[in-house]
């Protein structure tokens, strides 16, 4: 087998790897929990790449990231699930109805991307999804409100995508003040549970606690951005804590 330009190549040598008589052992006995944590080290190390402005680096990280996605492929195939066509057609057919005002009709182009499109295009996946999971049998779907933002991200990168979420439903302050003020009130909270003997506060406890943390892993485009009025503690942590529990 020669290297080639052409996916084909990729999709054959990760085929190969795979045969249980032939293959390569350790490629062999891999999963998808197994393998998930090299996913999540060659995507960083495609960033390591772009932030050192090392273009030979990306290359080849690139590279090692495209190989991942062919090794989950691979997999899922061997289990009748999808295979790296299914992923291409998935991508494409999302990029293509994401970009109306690129790849639709002449009436659709010469509107643009209108105020309010991308909600309902999510809207649109997401009713999808849902009943495609039903159709297949799958896990129902996160229906809690912070369960949409992925566990598995780094705990910063969380921390600020649960509170972009957070501000959504108005807990959010435009200043650091009053984050600190909520941060001091929660804490507050769990000395009194402390002093109580109660050593496992409920999770809405918790929550209310955490949310208000993790307003600093953004707090720097809080900052440079206008922001209507604070809200008040006990509205806001009431309305995202309903959510959250």
């Amino acid at each position: 087998m020669q290297p080639s330009r052409d996916i084909v190549g990729l999709l054959e040598i990760m085929k190969a790897l795979r045969t249980p008589e032939t293959g390569c052992p350790w490629d062999v006995e891999q999963d998808f929990a197994s393998i998930a944590p090299y996913t999540i080290e060659e995507a960083y190390e495609v960033a390591d790449a772009i932030e050192r402005n090392d273009l030979n680096d990306l290359r080849d990280e690139l590279g090692d990231l495209l190989l991942q996605v062919v090794f989950h492929a691979r997999m899922a195939e061997e289990e009748n699930q999808f295979d790296f066509g299914d992923v291409v057609e998935a991508i494409t057919r999302k990029m293509i109805r994401r970009h109306p005002h690129v790849f639709g009709d002449a009436e659709a182009r010469s509107r643009g991307m209108a105020k309010g499109m991308w909600d309902e295009i999510k809207a649109q996946e997401k009713a999808e999804r849902l009943a495609r999971r039903r159709q297949n049998g799958s896990p129902a779907e996160p229906v809690a409100y912070l369960d949409e933002v992925p566990r598995a991200l780094p705990a910063l990168m969380r921390a600020h995508k649960l509170q972009q979420r957070a501000a959504r439903v108005g807990f959010d302050w435009g200043q650091a003040g009053p984050v600190l003020d909520k941060i001091e009130e929660e804490i507050g909270e769990l000395r009194e549970a402390f002093r109580n003997g109660t050593m496992f506060m409920p999770r809405r406890s918790m929550a209310t606690f955490c949310l208000p943390s993790s307003i600093w892993g953004g707090i720097w485009g809080m900052m440079q951005r206008p922001r209507s009025p604070a809200p008040t503690t006990s509205s806001a942590g009431a309305s995202i804590s309903s959510n959250v529990s």
